[in-house]
């Protein structure tokens, strides 16, 4: 092998594992950098009163301007569901189970992961692109320099909007999925609709609908603080912009799913 042949692999191959450290060194410190974000911002939640303009506001444009579009994934999510399972329980006679997957399906898992998902794409995104460019155009700077803190004027409505939307809409997507399978029960499979609601509700267990919760306000954690953490990083102009609001969202939807999982595991994996 010749020798500038193995100066280059050696360099090539040095520039690589240096990337590569550079890239676990910032996951680390952005990981720790939202840590304390979020510990900051519940401390901060003790003014939520005086801010409650603010966050009624974001309420608004976090929870119900979306409530359209959980609206129909929540439909059709049930929708599809029911049937993919009730043409399979349907040739073996037991279609009369459909009514308790569905709720307990939705309980547990979709119905705070469709709003989870549904949110990130639709609130997350704008969080992240919001506070990322009052960033790169130095307003978070003015701020500072007027003694306001950014975490209490910025950040702190934001969580606490998500925290109140999140079951809400969670709610609400249950609901409508389990609407939704109703009408596949009744025109495909043929069966009653009191005989379904009245099925579904004998399925409704409190373990389900509490950890459905906990999933709901842990998924509106995660997304406000990740979104609002990437933004507040955000740098290099336009360009951070965009990379602080794509790298919110991948990195939302990672964390709700591993979280999710996780707190599946620890209520229904013989934990808790």
């Amino acid at each position: 092998m010749p020798e500038d042949y193995r100066i280059s692999y050696r360099k090539s191959f040095m520039n690589t594992v240096s990337n590569m450290g550079a890239s676990l060194l910032y996951k680390v410190n952005f990981s720790g950098f939202t840590l304390i974000l979020i510990f900051y911002t519940i401390i901060q939640m003790r003014h939520a009163f005086f801010k409650r303009r603010e966050i009624i506001k974001q309420m608004y444009v976090s929870g119900v301007k979306s409530m359209m579009v959980c609206g129909i994934v929540a439909l059709l999510g049930g929708m599809i569901f029911s049937l993919q399972i009730g043409l399979q329980l349907k040739t073996y006679g037991q279609s009369d189970f459909v009514p308790t997957m569905i709720i307990n399906v939705m309980n547990k898992e979709l119905g705070a992961l469709l709003t989870g998902i549904i949110l990130t794409a639709f609130s997350g995104a704008a969080m992240a692109a919001e506070v990322a460019t009052m960033k790169v155009s130095e307003e978070i700077d003015a701020l500072e320099m007027m003694s306001i803190n950014p975490v209490k004027y910025l950040v702190m409505p934001r969580m606490a909007a998500m925290l109140l939307m999140m079951p809400a809409l969670t709610i609400y997507t249950v609901i409508l999925g389990v609407i939704g399978a109703a009408v596949i029960c009744y025109f495909q499979l043929g069966m009653s609709m009191e005989t379904y609601f009245r099925r579904v509700q004998e399925s409704i267990w409190f373990k389900d609908m509490y950890v459905c919760m906990l999933k709901s306000i842990v998924f509106g954690v995660i997304i406000s603080s990740i979104s609002c953490a990437n933004g507040l990083k955000a740098s290099n102009g336009a360009l951070g912009v965009g990379h602080a609001t794509r790298v919110s969202v991948v990195s939302s939807l990672l964390m709700i799913l591993i979280s999710g999982y996780f707190i599946t595991s620890l209520f229904y994996g013989g934990f808790l």
